[in-house]
């Protein structure tokens, strides 16, 4: 049990899940923005033309109602959602872009210097001091 825990813990504390929780409690409280522009503002104005609230819009087909009005809010809420999560990706994506080609690049290594070259740079010297 106490490994268990320890592998939940090390999990759960990962910066990837932090930022996931993080995006998942923002992208609640956005949702509830969308849902009352959804409610309060697109759907009366669309039932203008219906002469109702347009959520309330249903299609009567026998003996069942299809819920044509509030399946169109959803859509609409959902391309909304859809549009303004695409947006942030991308805004964060080109602030990471940004930052990747404002980072210095790294010198590279200087290669190791074979044996040979050591002794051959060695004898040069020796050369040179003889002079």
């Amino acid at each position: 049990m106490k490994k268990f825990l320890e592998e939940f813990k090390e999990f759960a504390l990962k910066g990837n899940v932090m930022d996931m929780a993080v995006g998942v409690i923002i992208g609640a409280a956005f949702q509830n923005i969308v849902t009352s522009l959804i409610d309060n503002i697109i759907n009366p104005l669309i039932g203008l033309i219906f002469q109702t609230d347009f959520s309330n819009v249903v299609v009567h087909m026998g003996k069942v109602d299809l819920g044509i009005g509030a399946f169109v809010s959803a859509v609409i809420n959902f391309l909304l959602m859809a549009m303004v999560l695409f947006c942030i990706v991308k805004s964060i994506n080109t602030v990471k872009e940004l930052a990747e080609k404002n980072k210095k690049p790294e010198e590279p290594a200087a290669p190791a210097k074979s044996p040979e070259l050591l002794e051959l740079e060695k004898i040069a010297r020796l050369l040179e001091e003889k002079k």
